[in-house]
């Protein structure tokens, strides 16, 4: 069981950047695979990240260079650090994690979400 709250969405311009938090609670958030996903209105929702526990970390095209995942185990944080945000990162972004350390691609634990706005 893993229990996942995103914050630090909000307003930003083009070319700014943005830090969103991921608080997890649970045993498997240590060792789980975790992600990141946004859903723009009229859109399906997009993989942007993935990264399992040994520090592998893949992401989609759309924020490959702009974006980073971090992980503070500690703490139990995920982290998305967003650069050069531009327009069309508009949308709601959730943080996931599976219910193993194995990665499926869809996970079976999420968040609430948080609004991220960009404006040009």
């Amino acid at each position: 069981q893993v229990q996942l709250a995103e914050s630090g969405g909000g307003s930003a311009q083009s070319g700014g950047s943005l830090r969103l938090s991921c608080a997890g609670a649970g045993s498997g958030f240590n060792t789980n695979c975790l992600y990141w996903f946004r859903q723009a209105p009229g859109k399906e929702r997009e993989r942007i990240a993935m990264r399992t526990n040994r520090g592998f970390a893949e992401y989609a095209a759309s924020v490959r260079g702009r974006f980073a995942v971090s992980v503070d185990y500690p703490t139990q944080t995920l982290y998305l650090q967003m650069n050069n945000l531009r327009s069309d990162d508009t949308a709601m972004y959730y943080c996931g994690a599976d219910a193993s350390e194995y990665c499926s691609g869809s996970p079976n634990y999420w968040g609430q979400g948080t609004q991220v706005t960009v404006s040009s």
